[in-house]
């Protein structure tokens, strides 16, 4: 007969074994109510994998976003349609992240500078131009840079 602690050592091997039959093991388990056997550290520790895959998310469509309203102001001559749609795709995205976790809004906010920074070397890797062509500040706000129908 199996006991309590082998089944949750089998689940923890099973993390390490096969992923998906891990994740459907544990989704059985949580909707039969049998936490005792759950495998709570790997639990914990995807769930907490989850959270910073949705902030990384959200900072990688702002850092592109911002990179392309940055090209878009500082090589008006240079502008095309592909930089077009991907601002509207990038606020699309940053749009419905917000949208299903509101609570993102609050990491957006405070990460809006750090991203704009990335940008800022994204944007002079990108068009050649120096470092110093874009301004130390962000000169979009958080308005804008979520208004659709904003351009620089």
């Amino acid at each position: 007969m199996t006991t309590l602690l082998e089944k949750k050592q089998s689940l923890t091997q099973l993390y390490e074994q096969d992923y998906l039959l891990w994740l459907e093991t544990t989704v059985n388990l949580l909707k039969k109510g049998d936490l005792s056997k759950l495998d709570i550290d790997n639990l914990i520790e995807e769930i907490e994998a989850m959270s910073r895959k949705e902030k990384k998310a959200l900072e990688s469509n702002l850092e592109i976003l911002l990179m392309h309203l940055l090209k878009y102001k500082y090589q008006p001559e240079k502008r095309t349609n592909s930089w077009k749609f991907t601002i509207i795709e990038h606020r699309n995205r940053i749009a419905k992240s917000l949208q299903y976790s509101p609570s993102l809004r609050n990491h957006f906010q405070d990460n809006f500078a750090q991203c704009y920074q990335v940008a800022r070397k994204f944007a002079s890797n990108e068009t050649g131009l120096s470092l110093d062509t874009f301004p130390q500040e962000s000169c979009f706000n958080l308005t804008q840079v979520l208004d659709e129908n904003y351009l620089p």
